[in-house]
């Protein structure tokens, strides 16, 4: 499923980077279009609520401080309101509780696996992404597959940063659950999958900004990684909340891509916060001090794009 265009323009993307399996756009090579009132509608399928465990799994070379940045965000959906000053990440994930009946889901760090061999090679098709994700335990769990940048998936930067999709398991395969993947796009595509932090490959030419964790293609992947988490507890078979045609849907996030900040238009991702120390961009703050920058999200109660900040 796709990251989509944001209002209050449609932004129509050559490069639609992130696919039920549904993926994240790339937000250039841009033009405008009149829009269509941004309405997700609900589908009535099930959505993924309550208590769910996040595993994550790092396919390729990550360095332990790369992993630190991913694990923490993961360790800032859900956490107490109190351990973040505003606007925090946690408070970002709360929207996603607006989604339809069932309340809150809280996310938990699930296990963390290591491949930095590279067991299937590098060079991967969706069928090993789906492989690599069978590896980790299922039962209430979303499994994360995260590459490398020296690592070549099917697809990657010429048509997504990562999507998500669901497997079977269980006895008889009758179990469904749900995976997304990720690359780190630092090497392969920055201008694509880690905008607004590297100069955009098209559309207009605006300076790239800082990263707040000082790594441009794992805060890129973040971005996508924030994205996909969204878009699967809100349509995670793909009966959920989307507009569109079910193949290209958008999405709880994808349908605002590029917006980050209010005042956002093509090219600008909006006001965002400064650190002063660091002169980095970023709009949400997590768990260790950590520093994220958040893609906007539908709420369903005003039904627009919602920034954080």
């Amino acid at each position: 499923m796709a990251f989509s265009p944001p209002p209050p323009l449609l932004l129509l993307s050559l490069l639609s980077l992130l696919v039920l399996q549904s993926s994240a756009v790339i937000p250039r090579m841009l033009f405008l279009v009149p829009q269509q009132p941004l309405v997700l509608k609900y589908h009535k399928g099930p959505l993924l609520k309550g208590n769910y465990t996040v595993n994550l799994l790092f396919y390729g070379r990550f360095t332990p401080a790369q992993r630190a940045i991913v694990v923490d965000f993961v360790r800032s959906l859900s956490a107490p309101a109190r351990s973040s000053r505003p606007p925090s990440v946690a408070s970002w994930w709360g929207t996603t509780a607006l989604y339809g009946p069932g309340g809150a889901t809280r996310l938990s760090l699930g296990r963390v696996l290591l491949d930095d061999r590279c067991s299937l090679g590098k060079s991967l098709t969706d069928s090993d992404l789906l492989t690599l994700a069978s590896r980790a335990p299922h039962r209430a769990a979303i499994t994360v597959v995260l590459t490398a940048p020296d690592v070549l998936v099917d697809g990657f930067c010429m048509s997504r940063c990562g999507f998500h999709d669901s497997g079977r398991g269980g006895k008889h395969g009758k179990s469904r659950y749900t995976y997304l993947w990720v690359g780190n796009p630092a090497t392969q595509c920055p201008g694509e999958c880690a905008w607004p932090f590297a100069q955009p490959t098209y559309g207009p030419q605006t300076p790239p900004l800082l990263p707040p964790n000082g790594d441009v293609g794992v805060d890129g992947l973040i971005i996508s990684l924030a994205t996909l988490l969204a878009d699967t507890v809100t349509n995670p078979y793909g009966d959920g909340f989307f507009q569109g045609p079910p193949t290209l849907p958008l999405e709880a996030v994808t349908a605002c891509t590029g917006i980050f900040g209010n005042g956002a238009f093509p090219g600008y991702p909006g006001n965002l916060l400064v650190d002063p120390t660091s002169g980095a961009s970023y709009n949400a703050r997590g768990l260790a001090g950590r520093e994220y920058l958040l893609p906007a999200m539908w709420d369903p109660k005003t039904k627009q794009c919602k920034a954080l900040v």
